[in-house]
């Protein structure tokens, strides 16, 4: 069976995270876990600019090897070291402390993969390849940040609006579905927003729901 096969995404806001090793640190797991909300404690011994950086942004930092109780009161952690008996020990204070665990390049000491990510504001695009080829996912990576640049963010925005303003008007689920998959034409709302006029495409997304204006 494929590992790492059952693909979510994680509410972070305000839980606790902690960041081990320099690899880690290296590979900007901080910035990602503090993009998604998290309060971000990091334990390692470099980069030391890259440290810097990270303790001004707000997160916690500890310039040291990792102990085992740096896991305690945390959600999830993601560790990377070139030893195995650390990661086996980073492994072991998760388990006791019932945190969520990645430590990288190791997937028996795992419970989840961490996909490489596209973000266009509430837009999330995740590529897994179940821990088989990092550098294949970072490939459709950067292909899909082509695809979906940052005028995804006003299109996101523009069909959140619309289904918040339209809900009230679609109380049956069935029904919203069913027009929400006949009114949702992807490509004019991407060449309006394009074309700056995100109003105009929300009133013909909005028309095609319910008929008219709120």
């Amino acid at each position: 069976m494929t590992r790492f096969a059952y693909p979510i995404t994680l509410d972070v806001e305000g839980k606790r995270a902690v960041v081990i090793g320099s690899g880690a640190v290296t590979a900007e797991k901080a910035e990602a876990l503090l993009v998604a909300g998290a309060r971000v404690t990091v334990v390692a011994d470099g980069p030391a600019a890259a440290l810097t950086r990270l303790q001004g942004e707000g997160v916690t930092v500890h310039r040291r090897a990792f102990q085992p109780s740096d896991l305690a009161g945390a959600f999830v952690c993601v560790a990377a070291s070139d030893d195995p008996a650390v990661r086996a020990s980073i492994h072991a204070a998760a388990r006791a402390n019932g945190v969520l665990v990645n430590v990288m390049d190791d997937p028996e000491h795992c419970d989840f993969a961490a996909p490489a990510v596209v973000r266009r504001g509430d837009l999330t695009i995740a590529i897994a390849t179940g821990g088989r080829s990092p550098a294949l996912a970072r490939r459709l990576r950067e292909e899909l940040e082509a695809r979906f640049g940052e005028e995804w963010r006003e299109i996101m925005d523009v069909i959140g609006e619309v289904r918040e303003e339209t809900l009230s008007a679609l109380p049956d689920l069935g029904v919203r579905i069913r027009r929400w998959q006949k009114a949702l034409d992807l490509d004019e709302v991407e060449a309006l927003v394009r074309d700056g006029r995100s109003a105009e495409a929300k009133q013909r997304l909005r028309n095609r729901l319910v008929g008219v204006a709120p």
